[in-house]
């Protein structure tokens, strides 16, 4: 099929595009406005269906159980701002049903993907888009200016499950949870590569992260070729899975101020 290919199908807008660089490595560029926000129809209409694509196109190829291939998730190669913002919270939070039908669907996406995925992380990558980077295999990102933050504690906005299970899985110890989670800390790349989070640092801005993820999806693509490696991490994270199959509504701040001056 002709690549490079632009999501929302059809749309005169387009909000992301897959390349196809070499026979076992495909990219995913998001470019949704500045900072890719997590939308509705940013996840719905065009990273999921994205991520179908490119398993389609994978499997067209394979033997009965697999081939090599590799996945690369970047921010706009054009900017090295951002991976990713975070959610669209003021949209998100007026649809009780967000988490449960579009985030932890893209979580699910994600973790059980047939093959390696890389977040080539170009810029920074706050809260719920931070957790979609956990979510990944490998991360590789810029060693310039760029912080990585679950800042939901600033937001007023609890984590969902799937969030606090891939923390918790993903994370060293405690203290680091706490300073991730409670103190809303802003992690440098330096500090994420200390900690075991971020797996290679790339000078050269976005070019650099492109390339780094390039070597590193060609140094993994071959563990796709069995078919077992999205089962693996699906059992290997069945904590986060059984978090992102949780189908319930978040109690929200004012919720819980609420129920608490009820009870005293």
């Amino acid at each position: 099929m002709p690549y490079p290919i632009s999501f929302p199908i059809g749309s005169p807008v387009s909000l992301a595009s897959v390349h196809h660089p070499t026979p076992t490595i495909w990219e995913l560029e998001m470019h949704h406005g500045l900072d890719n926000r997590l939308s509705h129809e940013f996840i719905d209409k065009t990273l999921l269906k994205a991520l179908d694509l490119v398993e389609k196109d994978w499997r067209s190829s394979t033997t009965e159980v697999g081939a090599p291939g590799a996945l690369i998730i970047i921010g706009k190669k054009s900017q090295q701002k951002f991976w990713s913002n975070g959610l669209d919270y003021e949209t998100a939070q007026k649809d009780p049903g967000f988490f449960s039908n579009y985030y932890d669907a893209l979580v699910r996406r994600l973790l059980g993907f047939p093959m390696p995925v890389i977040a080539a992380i170009n810029g920074h990558c706050f809260a719920a888009a931070f957790g979609v980077a956990l979510m990944c295999d490998y991360r590789v990102m810029t060693s310039g200016r760029a912080w990585c933050c679950m800042n939901e504690a600033d937001l007023g906005a609890p984590f969902p499950p799937s969030g606090a299970a891939i923390l918790n899985y993903r994370f060293p110890n405690a203290a680091v949870i706490r300073a991730a989670t409670l103190d809303a800390h802003r992690f440098t790349p330096q500090e994420l590569h200390a900690i075991g989070i971020v797996d290679v640092l790339a000078d050269g801005g976005t070019d650099g992260v492109l390339r780094e993820a390039h070597k590193l999806a060609e140094a993994k693509a071959a563990r796709a070729k069995t078919g077992v490696y999205g089962l693996m991490r699906t059992n290997l994270l069945k904590v986060v899975v059984d978090a992102a199959n949780m189908d319930e509504r978040r109690i929200l701040p004012a919720d819980a101020a609420a129920l608490a001056r009820a009870r005293l």
